[in-house]
């Protein structure tokens, strides 16, 4: 290691998983565009190994969902204590990736009180972590619009959820981010919402192929009614067998990602296009030793605006 840089060496590493470092670096430098995966993709990845192959694959950061089997991130113990973060944000650092957001499971739609207070007991000690990571987002669901509730008044609970959120965040120099999930993914819903609870310390999270799956709204027709309020963006790709969607790597299946892609960066955006591999959730898709590599190389053409 005397006669190489650490940069060096991570570029011979990439280049043995079948990408090099420079490929992964040139378009983003040209472009300036940031790439994240969310380690939901990888339930088997120590923290150690999740900021390691991020560096090795070419990602700039990382969203985590969950440590192993800790989905509860507070009670990780790379999380667990002062000293604790202190150590997670410095081998962070050492790999130059940073942690650009936290997934909370917190859902705001659940009227029930007792659920209710949980939910926003849950996204609060999220914000306080994320601060203490020097995190920028936070994610909670919407998620469902139960048929036992009375639809406007779900509504209304998810922004009553966002506005109580967003002045808890706006000390810790966090924002809240809904993602377009569950049941909400309507264009027109999320806009009401986002339109509402509009605040300083409030966004939203575009998942692409959730909303279009569903919705089949056009990326152009949602950028244009929800840009102001995209922080964050999920990518996803799938084709479909049956009745159900297949995970697919992205390019390889029929999700509109150039089209979305495009009205974003000629929109302006300047955040993170974060690799949603649900691998978590969905066991038997292909590992993210197979899939991670490969994204920062499967997606740079779409970016090419």
């Amino acid at each position: 290691m005397n006669n190489i840089s650490r940069r060096q060496f991570t570029g011979i590493l990439a280049g043995l998983a079948g990408l090099t470092w420079t490929q992964a670096e040139a378009f983003t430098k040209k472009n300036k565009h940031k790439l994240a995966f969310s380690t939901l993709g990888a339930p088997k990845w120590s923290y150690d190994k999740i900021l390691e192959n991020a560096a090795r694959y070419g990602y700039q950061g990382i969203e985590i969902r969950g440590i192993l089997d800790q989905m509860d991130l507070p009670l990780c113990p790379e999380f667990s204590s002062q000293q604790a973060i202190k150590n997670s944000l410095k081998k962070a650092k050492k790999h130059r990736v940073k942690i650009v957001g936290l997934g909370a499971s917190a859902r705001l739609h659940d009227a029930d009180p007792s659920l209710r207070a949980k939910n926003l007991d849950e996204a609060r000690r999220f914000i306080d972590l994320a601060q203490q990571l020097k995190c920028p987002y936070v994610r909670v669901f919407p998620n469902n619009l139960p048929k036992n509730q009375d639809r406007e008044e779900t509504i209304k609970l998810i922004i009553a959820g966002l506005k109580e959120l967003g002045d808890y965040a706006r000390n810790a120099n966090v924002t809240v981010l809904l993602e377009s999930h569950g049941e909400v993914v309507g264009k027109d819903l999320l806009h009401r919402i986002m339109q509402e609870s509009e605040h300083p310390n409030v966004g939203l999270i575009w998942d692409i192929f959730n909303m279009w799956s569903v919705t089949k709204e056009t990326p152009r027709e949602v950028y244009d009614l929800l840009g102001k309020y995209i922080r964050h963006v999920h990518i996803k790709d799938a084709v479909r067998e049956g009745e159900k969607w297949r995970y697919v790597q992205v390019g390889q299946g029929v999700a509109p990602l150039k089209e979305a892609m495009s009205a974003l960066i000629k929109g302006g955006y300047d955040g993170y296009f974060a690799f949603e591999w649900e691998k978590k959730w969905h066991p038997t898709i292909p590992e993210p030793k197979e899939v991670f590599p490969e994204f920062p190389r499967a997606i740079a053409p779409m970016l090419e605006v």
